[in-house]
């Protein structure tokens, strides 16, 4: 192909390019990211272009134009790259927990509706022990059991899980399931989150008193103490965001009711974030620590503290001072 031939097909994509160079050199990010949504497509097809150039010995001028755009282009490729990554650690060591710490009353709110009915049916069905038969129904009381045995080959699965890779996978899904609908449950005025809460800390509740009630506690609660840390926090932060899009749309203030629920879903879908960030942490514990029987209930006990530990420390910590600013 001639090189007129070569520029004539060719000339409206470097042109297209560098148009999208200039906007994210200048910085204007909504373009940018509309323009530049191909942009590393593009840009491997521009290498591609000066190679060929350089190849059939096209004129040292159009060499120098897509070599001049092809370092442009890595530049920013790069660049873009490294930003992502600097704002996910700024948004974990400091954005995370300040947004936490200046949402609490939702995280509190939240927290209650978890633990209190928690507590609540603990205590009932450990004086009435029938109770747990009003929550599950025989067969999934069974399967319970069947869990938890200590004669059990892995703790908390059943006996036909697979390997603790699958089973990370499985966790992840599951997980995402129950936060995402205690969180989307926000959007009936809060009453599905709160429903969510309270169901989830009243089964937990439950279970755990008719284990320790069989005199599983040797298996249930080395099973659950660490990855219970995140799992449980994270439930709790998934209903303080679907709190928050309920009371917007409760009680919006002299904003319509769809503006006050926009502004409250943009600081709510960045709970979410770190809700699942947190729920890959659980599910990794959980798939790789918390079933293994080759560490003693004791060695279980010692980490799980530390993790809640952890979880108290960063929320309360992390983002002050020197964390994350």
């Amino acid at each position: 192909m001639k090189q007129q031939q070569f520029e004539a097909q060719f000339s409206p994509l470097w042109q297209q390019f560098e148009q999208t160079l200039r906007q994210l050199e200048g910085e204007a990010l909504e373009e940018a990211t509309l323009a530049g949504s191909d942009f590393a497509a593009d840009y491997r097809r521009l290498c591609h272009h000066l190679s060929l150039a350089r190849e059939r010995q096209y004129s040292s001028q159009l060499v120098e134009r897509l070599n001049a755009l092809a370092l442009r282009g890595h530049q920013q490729l790069y660049h873009r790259k490294t930003e992502l990554l600097a704002s996910f650690l700024r948004f974990v060591v400091g954005d995370f927990p300040r947004l936490v710490r200046r949402e609490w009353r939702f995280c509190l709110l939240a927290s209650a509706l978890l633990y209190l009915p928690g507590l609540l049916l603990f205590v009932s069905v450990w004086r009435y022990p029938e109770l747990i038969y009003a929550m599950l129904d025989p067969y999934r009381v069974a399967q319970f059991e069947s869990m938890y045995d200590p004669a059990a080959e892995h703790v908390g699965r059943l006996r036909d899980a697979g390997s603790d890779l699958s089973m990370f996978g499985f966790y992840i899904q599951n997980n995402i399931g129950v936060s995402f609908r205690t969180f989307a449950g926000g959007l009936l005025y809060g009453l599905g989150s709160i429903f969510f809460l309270a169901y989830n800390g009243a089964l937990f509740g439950a279970l755990a008193a008719h284990l320790l009630a069989m005199d599983y506690h040797t298996t249930f609660f080395p099973f659950v103490v660490g990855h219970g840390a995140f799992e449980l926090t994270a439930i709790a932060l998934s209903g303080a965001a679907g709190l928050k899009l309920g009371w917007a749309l409760l009680a919006p203030g002299r904003q319509p009711r769809l503006v006050a629920l926009k502004a409250a879903a943009r600081v709510a879908i960045k709970l979410m974030y770190g809700v699942i960030l947190m729920l890959v942490m659980a599910a990794f514990v959980e798939a790789f620590w918390s079933s293994s029987a080759l560490v003693a209930p004791w060695g279980k006990y010692l980490v799980g503290a530390t993790l809640w530990a952890f979880v108290l420390l960063y929320f309360v910590r992390m983002g002050r001072g020197g964390y994350g600013s």
